[in-house]
């Protein structure tokens, strides 16, 4: 945690001399239990970005293309990043993540699984949903908004807790999985028009 404080006190300043940082509804996020940060995702500086507002330490997964990076490697970890096999059924990962989430921690995950070329939300993958069911984190929707730009204007909005509990005693199928992962898109896209200027 002494390196993971250290490298947040640096974001933290990089974000207000580099960007007009902006930070919304850091209050909704619960102090305590385990919680997960749904976000959309448009640069390879938006984990550090959701994440060092928070008191709290927030996990991650990274690809594992970068576990073998010399320097990147050590970075990511220090940051709480996991491995995840992208393109396939990852169950390490995904038991990994549940084990995050059950011990109280905070998840932070981006449903896309790959940064948006556009700003356009993509299609989610069914991981966060999936998180989200098998356990009885919290889910928060983030909205990272701005252009990465130097000097201009960066937002993270972090949403209203949503309400899952219609489907905490529903049978587990492809189907809720899917509906929960649009239900996820849907309130990141509310936040971005909201807040968008």
């Amino acid at each position: 945690m002494g390196w993971y404080r250290f490298f947040r006190a640096l974001f933290r300043v990089f974000y207000k001399v580099v960007y007009r940082w902006e930070i919304i509804g850091l209050d909704r996020i619960p102090p305590q239990g385990g919680v997960i940060l749904c976000s959309n995702h448009i640069s390879n500086l938006d984990p550090p970005f959701i994440a060092t507002p928070l008191t709290r330490q927030v996990l991650f997964m990274a690809k594992e293309e970068l576990f073998h990076v010399p320097g990147v490697s050590w970075l990511i970890k220090q940051f709480g990043a996991f491995p995840v096999k992208r393109g396939m059924s990852d169950r390490g990962a995904l038991k990994k993540a549940l084990e995050v989430l059950g011990e109280g921690h905070v998840l932070g995950i981006f449903p896309e699984g790959t940064r948006s070329k556009t700003g356009k939300l993509g299609e989610p993958y069914p991981g966060a949903a999936l998180f989200a069911l098998k356990s009885n984190a919290v889910v928060i929707p983030v909205a990272i908004i701005g252009s990465w730009i130097p000097f201009s204007s960066m937002k993270v909005v972090y949403g209203h807790p949503i309400d899952l509990s219609a489907y905490r005693d529903v049978k587990l199928t492809s189907v809720l999985v899917s509906e929960v992962s649009s239900q996820f898109m849907q309130e990141i896209q509310k936040l971005l028009d909201e807040h968008v200027n």
